[in-house]
């Protein structure tokens, strides 16, 4: 089984294909919005390629369908052994015992320090996602001042950290991005793209085809990397709830 990209014109989606002893092509949408193509060993690249061209449509449709479920955020626990995404990666939570509150992360693991054992689950919680915004606030700076870089904007936008259902981004009124605190969970480069697309706001408003020559020019190679964040983040991996962070 390999992770493979299929692009076709703009549309581009992230599938697991599956080489078996088959005389026949089988390809399905899971809830979660996996698609998964099973095929018969001896298939190439190409004929998947060409076989997917004719089912885009019907994949899209499937993938919007399991979408509308995706903002119920999935039930996780918060006691050792549990992983969590942190900027495209899994660290494993350990809890621990301490004089004062607190989380750190390195060596694949987050280490939440907590000084009562009372309402564990719901501690380590609280504790976590404030780490996770915390984090959220310096990272998303550092990436937005980046990807500036690459804009003669005439205004440096306000950041704005808040809690979207259906968006990773926006950009307000010509001087305000708005990030989804989610975007912690994924690789800087889906972070970066995030960035970049609402940057170009500034210029275009809509979603036409000046707008898409822009986000081209300025983050090539942005429709793997926006398959890639819904692959990863297509369902909820951590629900972080309310609270604005500015800055």
């Amino acid at each position: 089984m390999t992770t493979e990209i299929f692009q076709y014109g703009r549309y581009c989606c992230i599938y697991q294909l599956v080489r078996e002893s088959r005389k026949t092509v089988r390809l399905s949408v899971r809830p979660d919005q996996l698609v998964v193509l099973r095929c018969p060993e001896e298939a190439s690249l190409d004929q998947v390629n060409r076989f997917l061209r004719r089912k885009w449509v019907w994949i899209k449709k499937q993938k919007q369908y399991f979408s509308q479920f995706c903002g119920i955020p999935t039930t996780k626990e918060y006691v050792s052994g549990t992983s969590f995404l942190y900027l495209g990666r899994q660290y494993q939570l350990i809890v621990c015992d301490a004089l004062e509150d607190s989380a750190v992360i390195g060596r694949g693991k987050i280490t939440v320090f907590i000084n009562s054992r009372a309402n564990q689950e719901r501690r380590v919680e609280r504790i976590l996602i404030h780490w996770y915004l915390t984090k959220s606030k310096s990272i998303f700076q550092e990436r937005l001042a980046e990807m500036l870089l690459r804009f003669d904007l005439k205004i440096i936008p306000h950041l704005v950290i808040k809690k979207m259902q259906k968006r990773w981004g926006s950009f307000v009124r010509g001087k305000t991005i708005i990030l989804n605190p989610r975007l912690i969970q994924a690789s800087k480069d889906c972070i970066d793209y995030v960035i970049a697309h609402e940057l170009c706001h500034y210029t275009y408003k809509r979603h036409d085809k000046n707008f898409y020559k822009l986000l081209s020019n300025k983050f090539r190679g942005w429709e793997k990397i926006k398959a890639k964040l819904e692959f990863r983040l297509g369902t909820s991996i951590v629900y972080i709830p309310g609270g604005i962070f500015s800055e």
